[in-house]
């Protein structure tokens, strides 16, 4: 009995043994199979990625055929298509910035504590998109995109935005663009004379009439000249909501800001404007104006009233000094004076001894 209760407990554990065994060898002969089959996403997303890999080549193989196809064959319209691309790209990116600039200002950063460049990309970008607001409204229509290419092609000045400029374009437009403003140089001088009239104080009346004779004359005023007259630009009868209405229509066709509006509309636009502006120029205080490249140092000159693109790099960096020299002399009440200043100090520049303190 003894003997058969040993070869029981014996064959158990050769059984346990065994089965022991037996889930060894299964784990591990399907173990390899697991990770096999756990390997196959992995494989697949890496083949799939080569796939993806290998059509982007491809695409870019045909795209360089095709352009190189077009400046061979059409080269006005492979300039056109070249623009074109280069200025999605271009437009892409600033949308990528200026989303960054906003999750900046949502996380507490105030617009006036943001550096220039950040400052200037958001000013830019939105005139930007409010010229193109209504050439998307035109292209909502089905087929009127047809339309809209056309028109953009024949009218690139007033439908495009400077993204879509060829670089001859660029100056050609920004010309065009200079010649409008100047023809509201003169208005703006004989309207300051006029107001003179209105001054009670004698000795500032005087300083008004020589500084609009002096630009009148063809010489550009001292600094200190125009800034000994920065009260009557804070309030009557030259404050920002004490000028004539008709006044305020050439100041904002100045900027290109819409003339035909009622006069409370037109004083608010231009205060909003002026203040964006002595902001910028505040910025760009701290950042040093020597800080900028050529083409930013251009087109800050420029959105200040001067025709950069016909003088030398060192005379714009001069007049852009001279023009902040008068802006950090302002206050917030006194922006009035900042905009009348784009006429006092571009209107005649370069010029002799008159644009030295």
């Amino acid at each position: 009995m003894a003997l058969s209760c040993s070869r029981l407990c014996s064959h158990l554990s050769l059984t346990r043994l065994f089965g022991l065994r037996t889930n060894r060898i299964t784990i591990g002969v399907y173990s390899p199979n697991v990770s096999y089959q756990s390997r196959l996403p992995l494989c697949r997303q890496y083949s799939s990625s080569k796939v993806r890999r290998g059509i982007g080549r491809y695409f870019q193989w045909a795209n360089s055929k095709y352009e190189g196809f077009l400046k061979r064959r059409f080269p006005r319209f492979y300039l056109l298509y070249h623009t074109f691309m280069k200025g999605f790209k271009l437009l892409f990116q600033d949308a990528k910035e200026v989303r960054r600039i906003k999750a900046k200002m949502i996380n507490g950063v105030k617009f006036q504590d943001l550096p220039y460049r950040e400052m200037e990309k958001l000013r830019q970008f939105r005139r930007d998109m409010i010229k193109a607001v209504p050439l998307v409204v035109i292209s909502i229509p089905p087929f009127a995109n047809y339309l809209v290419f056309v028109l953009m092609y024949f009218f690139p000045r007033q439908l495009l935005i400077p993204h879509f400029w060829t670089p001859r374009q660029q100056i050609e437009f920004r010309r065009v663009y200079h010649s409008l403003r100047v023809r509201h140089h003169l208005p703006i001088i004989e309207g300051l004379k006029d107001t003179s009239g209105q001054v009670k104080n004698s000795q500032l009346q005087s300083r008004l009439k020589e500084l609009c004779a002096k630009v009148q004359g063809g010489e550009t005023p001292k600094l200190s000249e125009i800034l000994v007259v920065r009260s009557l630009f804070s309030g009557p009868p030259l404050g920002m909501k004490r000028m004539s209405v008709d006044h305020m229509r050439h100041i904002s066709s100045l900027l290109f800001l819409t003339p035909r509006l009622p006069g409370f509309l037109i004083s608010r636009r231009l205060n909003s404007y002026a203040l964006e502006l002595l902001q910028l120029d505040r910025a760009l205080s701290r950042l040093g104006p020597q800080q900028l490249s050529d083409y930013e140092l251009r087109q800050a000159c420029y959105v200040r009233g001067l025709n950069s693109d016909s003088l030398g790099v060192n005379q714009c960096l001069e007049w852009l000094f001279q023009w902040l020299q008068v802006s950090s002399s302002l206050k917030d009440s006194e922006v009035s004076l900042l905009l009348h200043s784009i006429v006092f100090l571009s209107a005649n520049y370069p010029s002799g001894p008159g644009q030295h303190l």
